[in-house]
């Protein structure tokens, strides 16, 4: 007999959806109302506590026609609670908009989003420019609901609407020397005031990498909606990439080139404070930070009186699924 093991972020079986429902909201969904949803967003979502306060969006056309064959409840996380909307897209890094938290929903709006272009080089196949449409044809949308953890000691819980990344990446077809993945992202001073200040220290464009076998891992995703819609700009519109087990700063926003390269590419945080900021950037609790510990998390929502600390999980959770990856490496040096 074949005795499966559950992973630690699988669901509960007292989490899955009874059938009945399942099959009603499945139905709903497929409903002449889906593609006219109140608000920009799918017709089943209006029902959904956890949409209840999402903003209305001009979704491109692309996007409302994936939406309709998106793969919706992909749930990876187990026993906790959704972020609210309003947390999620107005408390956030964005450098390129403003140092502070509240900046990127500030200033975000400033950003054109449609048309977009992705140049692919480097090592692969199929080189040049493509449209999120292209890139995402021969993809279904799925729902993954993922952890968040900052570097900086705070997390959420956020419902990702993407594709695959080893999918796309497959797509493009690399070749046998390309061993890591660069990405880069969009520079564009007059819409972005941030680059404008004195944070400008950052050497823009910002660029984020993986190695490869961290990109074609199953939990990879690139990122073009959450909450049941589009990506407002703020959290990384058009299009981002979602690492569920780094810092959050490793999820890089708004990507204009996805680049195949030999070397490990120099990135933005470790090339700014290598002391600080390692390439890997995997969540830890027992490495610290120069300038504070890891080893536990304000989640948020919270207030001063009730900040919701809780301690912080190895690969932020995603032990089970990434921790191969790392075998034989000592992860106080490779941080």
């Amino acid at each position: 007999m074949l005795i499966r093991t559950p992973r630690r972020s699988d669901c509960l079986e007292s989490e899955v959806t009874p059938e009945a429902l399942y099959l009603n909201r499945r139905r709903f969904m497929q409903g002449a109302a889906f593609s006219a949803a109140a608000a920009g967003l799918p017709a089943f979502a209006q029902a959904d506590p956890r949409y209840a306060d999402v903003e209305p969006a001009n979704a491109p056309a692309w996007f409302d026609e994936k939406l309709g064959q998106a793969n919706w409840g992909a749930v990876t996380v187990k026993n906790e609670a959704i972020t609210p909307y309003p947390d999620a897209t107005h408390y956030n890094n964005f450098y390129e908009f403003g140092p502070d938290k509240g900046d990127p929903a500030r200033h975000a709006s400033q950003l054109v989003a449609e048309p977009w272009v992705v140049t692919v080089d480097g090592e692969v196949a199929k080189p040049g420019k493509y449209s999120i449409e292209d890139l995402v044809s021969d993809s279904a949308l799925e729902e993954r609901i993922y952890r968040l953890r900052c570097v900086e000691a705070w997390s959420m819980v956020i419902p990702w609407l993407g594709v695959s990344l080893a999918d796309l990446i497959t797509r493009l077809e690399p070749t046998t020397d390309a061993k890591y993945v660069r990405f880069e992202t969009l520079a564009r001073p007059e819409q972005m005031p941030g680059m404008r200040t004195g944070f400008s220290l950052i050497d823009w464009p910002y660029v984020e990498g993986l190695r490869m076998d961290e990109a074609m891992h199953p939990l990879s995703l690139i990122a073009v909606g959450m909450y049941g819609r589009v990506l407002p700009n703020q959290n990384g519109a058009p299009l981002r990439l979602v690492v569920p087990w780094k810092y959050g700063f490793k999820s890089i926003k708004s990507i204009v080139r996805i680049s195949f390269v030999r070397e490990q590419p120099a990135t933005t945080w470790e090339s700014m404070a290598p002391q600080e900021y390692g390439f890997y950037a995997n969540v830890n609790p027992n490495v610290s930070h120069p300038r504070w510990s890891q080893a536990r998390e304000r989640r948020l929502p919270g207030s001063l009186f009730s900040p919701n600390v809780r301690e912080t999980q190895m690969f932020n959770g995603y032990e089970e699924e990434v921790a191969h990856l790392y075998a034989g490496m000592d992860l106080r040096k490779n941080y």
